[in-house]
């Protein structure tokens, strides 16, 4: 009996404007060569195929070219998230959901083309909290948001220093903070 252990991975995370451009785009390795989109020429080709299929067909979950993509639209902004074939539909279709309800709250209910291009920074930063080299880390959009938009604990960093922090920083010392907390538990766990 073989067990098939993986993590749910994606291929592509994208924002397109409603004409089918890109206002962000994030491409992850995949082991299918098939999949890899290796220059801007080949992912703005698929992009814009993308967004064709997806203005026919008006489904919140599709299939093209050996990919599975869900998204959401609203207002000018469409959030695509691109996978494999063999991924879970239902974790597919959850991540663009959560992603656009995080994106909603840290843009203050106005997710359209002008505010991801303003915030762009806030967008960024949601994307790599929720995935992480193409694999899913965060599906609660709470969560997900309070990542992003908390600095760091006192506990973590010493006092006059954390205000010294450069906000690029910060990320590094939440990640750091958050390690040492988890490594002490296991250590008192005994694992």
């Amino acid at each position: 009996m073989s067990s098939n252990i993986s993590l749910y991975t994606i291929t592509a995370c994208l924002l397109l404007d409603n004409e089918g451009r890109r206002l962000f785009a994030k491409y992850y390795q995949t082991q299918n060569p098939s999949h890899a989109y290796k220059n801007a020429a080949q992912q703005n080709q698929f992009e814009s195929s993308v967004f064709s299929k997806i203005n026919k067909m008006h489904q919140d979950i599709l299939l093209y070219d050996n990919h599975l993509i869900a998204y959401k639209q609203t207002n000018d902004v469409l959030l695509v998230v691109v996978s494999s074939v063999a991924e879970n539909e239902a974790m597919v279709y959850s991540l663009a959901n959560n992603l656009h309800e995080a994106l909603t709250i840290l843009l203050n209910s106005s997710l359209d083309k002008a505010t991801v291009v303003e915030k762009y920074d806030m967008v960024s930063l949601c994307v790599d909290e929720a995935i992480d080299d193409g694999i899913i880390l965060e599906m609660d959009p709470a969560i997900i948001v309070s990542r992003v938009t908390n600095p760091p604990s006192a506990s973590a960093v010493a006092g006059e220093l954390s205000s010294k922090i450069e906000f690029s920083e910060r990320g590094l010392m939440n990640a750091f903070a958050f390690a040492s907390k988890k490594l002490s538990e296991r250590i008192q766990q005994g694992i």
